[in-house]
């Protein structure tokens, strides 16, 4: 089955849908299997599934033993922030470029060439690590390089979806990517732990370089076509476009502002887990693993609430919701000083994050022009990581004058009082995002 959208570049879409699974015909837990998760019922998107789960695992070994990595070196709360932000600037000056190649060249081998690269540069810092060469400053320069990337692999990827399920099944698309970065949070911190003790943090970082071979095979597999339209106009006036159709629809407008608002000030809090596990609950590296991993599973619990209810439940109701669930919890962790409480915590401001946020991914998606959807997504990659520099710089400085606990409390206070504007002016945008 194929489904064509036209655009005023006469752009025509076409989705491969071979071998869709009919949930009508699938019998017993099948049947509902598919029904909670549609877009698996895609062939196409269930390679992609399976080759990203792997590969994002490797990335979360990499994540976390980053962070350690830049502890050891520096043993400072502000270093940390500061290499986490100018490994995500990149993306703040770039991708907006990266939107207008997403548009003009075919997703599939875009991703292959950014997950290729990437693989590279994880062996790179893997072999520069074991071999005890490793300093900050080729840190911070591959963690630049790999911002680059990511200002095109993120658009991309996040355009990539529609072409493999359509507009109808997207929002579980959406939803699922989600929950494969957070079930690899899960599993990859809690493997990082182990590994970092035994092999090292060199030993994390190769395995993450082995990690990409995964979702490379898989996106080899994947038959999709799109039809790049014959006009390009000058990438200037490409990106031109793209922000001034983004910024005058009223929807993505709202959407992409709240985004950018949860990215500074939420979703920062991350950054600085080393810290608090260190120095407030006095753990070590083998522990760091099981606080990232209470929010992945909170997450993969919302995952399986947005796929299932997408279709049920008012878009507005998971984006406030989520907003205030994760606000409320973050402030909790901050209060205590149980470890058993912080998981709690901790997994509930997972569940409250990820209903937000692909909610939101989903609302804006669905409301775009097909022509400027790697734009759009671009600006969309702009505010949830672009922006992220300055959240993991305010954070970390913010903690290193006045503690970890203030540093994160103070942000979730500002995303509560945005979600509180954005409940009162609901009634104003109720029948557009919702």
């Amino acid at each position: 089955m194929e489904k064509n959208f036209s655009s005023q570049n006469a752009e025509k879409y076409i989705i491969s849908e071979s071998q869709e699974i009919n949930i009508g015909e699938s019998p017993g837990w099948t049947k509902k299997f598919f029904s909670a998760f549609p877009a698996l019922k895609h062939k196409n998107y269930r390679y992609y599934f399976l080759g990203q789960l792997v590969s994002l695992i490797g990335t979360w070994l990499q994540m976390v033993a980053q962070g350690w990595l830049v502890l050891e070196l520096t043993h400072s709360a502000f270093m940390l922030g500061l290499v986490s932000a100018l490994g995500l600037l990149p993306t703040l000056f770039f991708s907006l470029f990266g939107g207008v190649i997403v548009d003009r060249f075919p997703k599939k081998k875009i991703l292959i060439f950014t997950q290729t690269l990437f693989m590279v540069l994880a062996f790179i810092l893997g072999v520069l690590t074991v071999l005890k060469v490793i300093n900050v400053t080729e840190i911070v320069i591959l963690a630049f390089l790999l911002g680059i990337i990511t200002a095109l692999d993120m658009p991309a990827r996040q355009a990539f979806a529609v072409e493999m399920v359509g507009k109808e099944d997207l929002a579980s698309a959406i939803a699922l990517n989600s929950g494969i970065f957070n079930g690899a949070r899960v599993v990859g911190p809690g493997i990082a732990g182990i590994i970092i003790a035994v092999l090292g943090t060199g030993g994390a970082f190769i395995l993450n370089a082995v990690s990409y071979i995964a979702v490379i095979i898989a996106l080899y597999f994947i038959k999709t076509k799109k039809e790049i339209p014959q006009i390009h106009p000058h990438p200037l006036t490409s990106i031109k476009e793209g922000i001034i159709y983004s910024f005058s629809n009223s929807t993505i407008k709202t959407l992409l502002l709240f985004t950018a608002i949860t990215s500074i000030f939420g979703w920062s809090y991350s950054t600085i887990m080393p810290i608090i596990v260190q120095n407030i609950y006095h753990l070590g590296a083998e522990s760091l693993g099981f606080f990232y991993s209470a929010a992945g599973v909170g997450a993969l619990v919302g995952v399986v609430l947005v796929s299932s209810f997408a279709k049920k439940i008012n878009n507005l109701t998971f984006i406030l919701g989520g907003n205030f669930l994760f606000c409320i919890s973050i402030l909790s962790f901050t209060f205590t000083t149980d470890i058993h409480l912080a998981l709690i915590f901790l997994f509930f401001a997972g569940l409250g994050l990820i209903a937000e946020l692909s909610t939101i991914n989903t609302t804006i998606q669905h409301s775009v022009k097909d022509h400027l959807r790697g734009r759009v997504m671009s600006i969309y990659t702009l505010m949830f990581l672009g922006l992220t520099p300055l959240g993991s710089f305010q954070v970390g400085l913010i903690a290193e004058h006045f503690g970890s606990q203030i540093a994160i409390g103070s942000g979730s206070v500002v995303m509560l009082f945005f979600g509180v504007i954005l409940f009162l002016e609901k009634n104003k945008i109720q029948t557009k995002i919702g």
